[in-house]
């Protein structure tokens, strides 16, 4: 549930207002610029993950794959669905990225239980970190 603010002024009004229709807008706008390409995200994602050795596995290809898989649900997930994935996850940094979180909860929880993962390393917020990575240099292109 989200919370109701009730402000005592019009003024406090409007800035909470922009602030919020703000953050929509940019989640919005990043999972559009997914939606153009999720295979090359996930490529990049997949690829790092592995140099950087937070994830192995038997087939790179396999959890590229699965990434895209992700990312296609992602796009086509409503905002609850997209909360309620993320909400454990929801306060390992400040201001989440919302793709970055959600490949994150997808590469800590399911993609720990695919058949071609052999183990994931690193704490959460190193894999956080790593995806994040990827996600900026790709949202910046």
């Amino acid at each position: 549930m989200s919370k109701k603010f009730r402000p005592s002024n019009l003024g406090e009004s409007k800035i909470i207002s922009k602030i919020a229709s703000s953050k929509e807008y940019e989640r919005r706008k990043s999972i559009n610029a997914v939606a153009e390409k999720p295979e090359e995200l996930s490529n990049y994602i997949a690829m790092k993950l592995v140099e950087s050795e937070l994830v192995e596995t038997t087939n790179k290809n396999s959890m590229e794959e699965q990434i895209t898989h992700c990312l296609e649900k992602l796009i086509h997930a409503d905002d609850f669905d997209v909360d309620y994935q993320i909400a454990p996850y929801r306060n390992l940094v400040s201001n989440p990225n919302i793709i970055s979180i959600y490949v994150t909860s997808f590469v800590i929880e399911t993609l720990i239980n695919h058949k071609d993962t052999v183990d994931i390393y690193g704490a959460d917020e190193e894999i956080y970190a790593c995806i994040h990575k990827q996600v900026e240099k790709f949202l910046s292109k």
